[in-house]
């Protein structure tokens, strides 16, 4: 039994000094051909990074075309160097082919993502930072990257939204700020025009306020108890509940300090008395 093994040992011993005897110089030349492979592959990958960077191409879509460069460049390189050492590489190849279907199959869903990730990138419309509104959700746009583009809220929620129902959809985007609309109602007594001056006024001294669009400031409705007035404006989305609580503060003080009367519902109900009259 040890006679056996020993004699398979010296003949794998044999069948491996034979070969490398006989391709010494291939497996040396090999050898060179990943190093230098590997060494140009970062070279171009870091090439290709800085001319993208230069030309302002967005950062995710440099780091993906530098790494795809890369790896080409290294896979070419290993082809070269497998066909210096005597081994074909055309069933590998093969093999790659009815792997990669079967993944593409199995993953289509997520290479979609990528795909309209990849669109994203290369159209632009939108960047980090926009607000934008899309399948029902919205939220300033935290980070875009190949698979899902992720948005936060003003509840300062995360939401993560593949990028295949981004794209070919109706797409909001109100870049940096939100819009917000709020009424408040005044006595029909009080002066109208002044209540108008005083929310102008707030809208336009408070910074959190986008200068343009302008704000704006009118009469909404006239309700049963009261006359309804409108205000419309601007403010960034990363503060957005907290300027509009701030505005409401300003506007309740400002009224209160104007003496404009904030009426509550109220109805009027008469009484009709059928007493007959005494004689």
């Amino acid at each position: 039994m040890i006679e056996q093994e020993i004699e398979q040992f010296e003949k794998y011993y044999d069948m491996i000094r034979t070969y490398l005897l006989t391709y010494s110089m291939q497996l040396l030349a090999a050898l060179l051909i990943l190093i230098v492979g590997l060494w140009l592959a970062k070279k171009l990958a870091s090439a290709t990074h800085a001319v993208m960077i230069r030309h302002n191409i967005d950062i995710t879509l440099t780091n993906f075309v530098a790494n795809v460069v890369k790896v080409l460049v290294v896979t070419m390189f290993i082809i070269i160097a497998l066909g210096k050492v005597g081994i074909s590489v055309t069933p590998f190849v093969a093999a790659i082919g009815a792997a990669s279907l079967g993944a593409g199959l199995a993953v289509q869903g997520m290479l979609s993502n990528y795909g309209a990730g990849l669109a994203l990138i290369a159209t632009r419309p939108f960047v980090v930072g926009d607000t934008i509104a899309v399948k029902g959700v919205s939220g300033q746009v935290k980070s875009i990257e190949l698979g899902h583009t992720i948005l936060i809220n003003e509840q300062k929620v995360e939401i993560t939204v593949p990028n295949k129902h981004i794209i070919g959809e109706v797409l909001h985007n109100s870049f940096n700020y939100s819009h917000i609309e709020g009424q408040v109602g005044i006595a029909y007594d009080a002066p109208v025009n002044q209540a108008i001056s005083v929310i102008q006024k707030i809208l336009v001294d408070d910074d959190n306020v986008a200068d343009s669009p302008a704000p704006q400031v009118g009469i909404e409705a006239f309700s049963d108890s009261a006359i309804t007035i409108s205000y419309r404006y601007w403010t960034p989305t990363t503060s957005l509940i907290e300027n509009k609580l701030n505005v409401n503060q300003a506007i309740y003080q400002g009224f209160k300090d104007a003496n404009i009367e904030i009426p509550f519902p109220q109805r009027v109900v008469t009484i009709k008395s059928n007493t007959p009259k005494s004689e």
